[in-house]
């Protein structure tokens, strides 16, 4: 099974820039998307169909801003929106497919970049999100929690570790958060196969970043401990370049 999870900052600005040539090449079983910018109606899924997928969204209720998006070629048993929470659902960040014995997440953390009211409100999201995340793969064992978590966690997750230790993104709450996180039974699936520094998903568009790999790694794809065993490969797509994040990709042993 290929999984893909993608912020694309904007499904329709991607689609401008060749997304559905790229996406017939990569062929993935379930595609992802966070930062859809856009509701259903305003999207043409003439090509997605064409190519096989369904589409689900889960949109913010504000007009061009955040939502979430779960594309896949085999229809799900049971698609659930949001977390069952009015503040965070309104932004439209969580939409969970159940596969069988399966689950996969579409997730979009919040950014706290743009000032102190927004940390705040991405340090309170973290917090409802671990209980919640908890409840759920006692429920469902078998969980992939994929997206943009805007947190690098360790110093080779990003590109200048001392120079952004109080920026949002590498806080130490932020990082400690992600830690914990993973103390929960789940593993950061890229680090199963890649222990290498300089490995990103998402650079600046100013001073050219991403020509000269000064990034972030905040995109992941999270993997329960009992479905690690069947993680067969996961990897950062770098050459994608639809949008100021790459992908992720997870081949999963599962039919």
């Amino acid at each position: 099974m290929n999984i893909i999870s993608y912020n694309l900052n904007g499904i329709r600005a991607a689609m401008n820039k060749g997304l559905l040539d790229w996406l017939k090449a990569a062929n993935p079983d379930v595609f992802l998307i966070q930062e859809t910018k856009a509701n259903e109606d305003q999207v043409d899924w003439t090509g997605f169909a064409a190519l096989g997928y369904r589409q689900h969204l889960f949109s913010a209720e504000k007009k061009g801003y955040s939502g979430v998006a779960l594309l896949s070629k085999k229809a799900p048993d049971r698609m659930v929106a949001g977390m069952g929470l009015d503040a965070y659902d309104k932004e439209g960040r969580v939409l969970r497919a159940d596969y069988g014995d399966l689950t996969i997440v579409s997730a979009y953390f919040p950014s706290g970049s743009s000032g102190d009211e927004r940390q705040a409100f991405k340090m309170k999201f973290l917090a409802d999100f671990l209980p919640w995340a908890r409840a759920l793969k006692k429920e469902r064992p078998k969980l992939i929690i994929a997206g943009d978590v805007n947190i690098c966690h360790l110093d080779i997750d990003i590109h200048n570790p001392k120079a952004n230790q109080n920026t949002s993104g590498f806080l130490p709450e932020e990082r400690a958060w992600v830690s914990a996180f993973l103390n929960e039974g789940f593993e950061d699936s890229f680090r199963l196969f890649n222990p290498e520094p300089d490995q990103y998903t998402w650079w600046s568009y100013r001073a050219a970043s991403r020509a000269r790999n000064k990034g972030w790694r905040i995109d992941y794809q999270f993997v329960s401990e009992a479905l690690a065993p069947q993680v067969q490969q996961a990897r950062i797509l770098s050459q994608a370049v639809h949008s100021d994040h790459c992908p992720t990709q997870l081949i999963l042993d599962w039919k």
